[in-house]
């Protein structure tokens, strides 16, 4: 005997196609991709990866996720100029990097990553800029993002000249 499906259950497949991108992130959400899908995003849009390597037991990531990851400002802007990871560097899921398969956990080792949080940002060839260890205050973090972001890493702008520009900048 053959029963119909229900029509909830054919609702929810004809809105399948239609749901946001990974990227998006509903309102108040970051949008995070796992390893994979980003280093996937990056390719795409040539877009800085900005990679949240954490642990579950970790009070200090839990602290980013509440008091930086949390901020309007800081979401907005990550959404505009970066592709967003999470890894969690005690898992053991696939992740693909450099022609070879790691688990997270191995992909974290080989970024030399020793404490959590850490920060890294990648160039979208996945090509290593910077690791940024420990919970960093919003607006450091915040101006990190527009350092990386906006790209005066890449035009040899030093860190201190670029700090000390934007601090003392007036703010629009």
């Amino acid at each position: 005997m053959k029963i119909a499906p229900a029509p909830l259950a054919i609702a929810a497949l004809l809105c399948l196609p239609f749901a946001p991108p990974a990227m998006a992130g509903a309102a108040g959400e970051v949008g995070w991709l796992n390893w994979n899908q980003g280093m996937s995003e990056a390719a795409i849009t040539h877009r800085p990866i900005l990679v949240d390597v954490y642990t579950d037991w970790c009070g200090w990531c839990k602290r980013m996720d509440r008091d930086v990851y949390a901020r309007d400002d800081v979401r907005e802007y990550l959404r505009g100029h970066f592709i967003v990871v999470r890894l969690n560097a005690e898992a053991l899921d696939e992740a693909r990097f450099e022609d070879r398969n790691y688990t997270s956990r191995a992909l974290a080792q080989r970024f030399h990553v020793s404490g959590y949080p850490t920060t890294l940002f990648l160039k979208s060839s996945g090509e290593h800029i910077v690791s940024v260890p420990g919970y960093v205050p919003a607006d450091r973090f915040k101006l990190m993002l527009r350092y990386i972001g906006e790209d005066h890493v890449g035009r040899g702008e030093k860190w201190a000249d670029f700090e000390k520009g934007a601090t003392s900048a007036p703010r629009p």
